[in-house]
């Protein structure tokens, strides 16, 4: 038997408003504030770190050209300027001029992938038995550290939506409007 004073149905309307706004200056200037903040430490770390292993493996004299050695600073030099142009990019707000390009994807494969670079390169260093690959195993094995940190901030920022650069602004708006059945 059904209960009298409850109605048999009820007509539900949800309406949900997003606003997103984003906001962007588009001229090139210089922000040397962006050093301090974490991303920006990353980097200079990840650059200080690329560049003391290959020094490392150049400093170990004839071994340098061993193949471990070649791979090691293939690694090292190729993570110092991708991740040095992108530390001039973001200071001079070059990310922000052009933030169609999906910055946070690029930043991201390319931090997933020097990880996995780095373990095999800092692996095969420290196997040598040398003290120079060594030292440039200890060095690539941090950058390593660096890299995996910076890819799960990445990836984190891709999840929420964030700009590499700049401001994006969501507002939200939720009406829900209730008719009652007769």
């Amino acid at each position: 038997m059904a209960d009298p004073g409850f109605p048999g149905k009820t007509a539900t309307t949800t309406t949900v408003h997003t606003n997103s706004t984003t906001t962007v200056q588009t001229n090139v200037r210089f922000d040397p504030f962006y050093i301090r903040t974490i991303p920006g430490i990353l980097k200079c770390v990840q650059v200080t770190l690329n560049l003391i292993g290959f020094i490392c493996i150049e400093c170990s004299g004839w071994l340098a050209t061993h193949s471990r050695g070649a791979f090691f600073n293939f690694v090292a030099m190729t993570g110092f300027w991708f991740t040095g142009i992108l530390l001039a990019f973001y200071l001079f707000h070059l990310i922000e001029k052009f933030h169609r390009v999906p910055w946070l994807k690029i930043e991201f494969i390319f931090c997933a992938v020097w990880t996995g670079l780095y373990l095999i390169a800092a692996s095969l260093a420290i196997s040598f038995h040398q003290e120079a690959y060594i030292a440039a195993g200890f060095f690539g094995f941090c950058g390593m550290v660096a890299y995996g940190i910076d890819g799960f901030f990445k990836f984190k920022a891709i999840k929420s939506g964030q700009l590499a650069q700049g401001e994006r602004v969501v507002s939200r708006q939720t009406t829900t409007v209730t008719s009652p059945a007769y």
